[in-house]
């Protein structure tokens, strides 16, 4: 029997089970392989050292677990790892496998929706502070304008679920307003971090009448099964049983708690020790 290739699917938390879900929705065959790092999220803070050191980590056990692609669906571990990882360590450790970020597909699409060439960005303060954004948007829009706003309470927000209520309101808000006020003219702002999509609908309601908001999710999904057809060779090596697995390096009972909101539906995890 053929050991089993699911693709893996990594997040500093709970946040890359939106882009999973839309995985899931788009390219259901195959299977999946999903690690939320949660034990030492969130991500948005730390050092590059830091955030690099556990990406790795956690992209070497997935390796280990057969997968032979791997999503980054964390905008910090893309924004602060992804590089290095692609350039120094896949070479190292199997120059066949492969492992993709969630930046670069939201920056080759995100010019297409602005009309007044003005982007905004809501992310985390390590995404704002890499400029990851900014510069891969100037690869394929060089003439846009890009603004980012760090909000480093989001991610706690969504995470302890706090965000469902009103009082949590203002502190989305003010950094709504403050994007704005610095940039008038946006049109198009990117939830550039996989946790944002449950704030969308309090967002939509904030922002100016006709800005477009772009939620990664179905983004990087359309993504990747670009990238399958693309690359026939690897494609081929992913396993399609429909296989589903959740782990977290946290309590289970916790992730899995939490999860249904981020996933749409149940989720029973596992857990991983990575100490």
């Amino acid at each position: 029997m053929e050991s089993p290739h699911p693709i893996g699917v990594f997040d500093s938390g709970f946040g890359g089970l939106t882009v999973m879900r839309a995985f899931e929705n788009l390219l259901p065959l195959y299977d999946y392989l999903y690690l939320g790092d949660n034990a030492r999220a969130p991500y948005g803070s730390h050092s590059f050292e830091t955030v690099y050191a556990n990406t790795l980590q956690c992209v070497e056990y997935l390796l280990g677990r057969g997968c032979r692609l791997i999503i980054l669906a964390c905008n910090t571990a893309s924004a602060k790892a992804l590089r290095t990882i692609q350039q120094k360590d896949l070479p190292r450790i199997d120059p066949a496998v492969r492992v993709l970020g969630v930046i670069r597909p939201t920056a080759e699409t995100a010019g297409n929706y602005s009309r007044t060439g003005n982007l905004g960005i809501f992310a985390t303060s390590g995404t704002v502070a890499s400029g990851s954004y900014p510069l891969e948007i100037a690869k394929f829009f060089p003439e846009m304008t890009v603004v980012q706003e760090a909000c480093p309470i989001w991610v706690p927000l969504v995470e302890t679920g706090e965000y469902q209520d009103p009082a949590a309101d203002p502190f989305i808000q003010k950094h709504v307003d403050r994007l704005f006020a610095r940039a008038p003219k946006t049109d198009v702002v990117i939830l550039g971090c996989t946790h944002y999509p449950l704030l969308l609908p309090k967002i939509i309601r904030m922002i100016p009448a006709g800005v477009t908001v772009l939620s990664q999710d179905r983004i990087v999904a359309d993504n990747l099964r670009s990238y399958l057809v693309r690359h026939p060779e690897l494609e081929s090596r992913c396993t399609k049983e429909g296989k589903r697995e959740f782990l977290t390096t946290d309590s289970p009972e916790t992730f899995s708690g939490h999860a249904t909101d981020f996933f749409g539906r149940v989720v029973l995890a596992g857990h991983l020790d990575l100490s």
